[in-house]
């Protein structure tokens, strides 16, 4: 008639081991490579966009420079020996340097040269 009752047991829950798990890596790491191609990437196109803007700052730049000294390309004239006493070697690293500015040619360079060597 009366039966009496059996206790409760406590209900474990059993983790499922292997395929779930394996899973759950794979997707978390396909998730974290993606991430990190995505910061390389923005951090390469950062770099990129920094760099066009040196560009861009030079170029602007570069008009004003050149619009400022107009009146040195009159330097190999003034390339003779000067009172000063300043010397040859001087004059000649001075023409170099407007030749890396690119206010002189290579050919007015060489006949300014030409003009302090003889």
């Amino acid at each position: 008639m009366f039966r009496p009752m059996r206790p409760i047991r406590p209900v474990r829950v059993v983790r499922p081991v292997g395929r779930p798990l394996a899973r759950g890596l794979v997707v978390g790491g396909a998730a974290y490579a993606a991430g990190r191609a995505g910061a390389r990437r923005a951090a390469d196109e950062r770099g990129q966009d920094e760099a066009i803007a040196e560009l861009r700052a030079e170029q602007d730049r570069a008009p004003q420079q050149q619009a400022a000294p107009a009146p040195v390309p009159a330097a190999p004239a003034a390339a003779a020996p000067a009172p000063g006493g300043e010397d040859v070697a001087d004059q000649l690293t001075r023409l170099a340097q407007l030749v890396q500015q690119g206010l002189l040619t290579p050919e007015e360079f060489a006949a300014a040269k030409a003009r302090l060597l003889a």
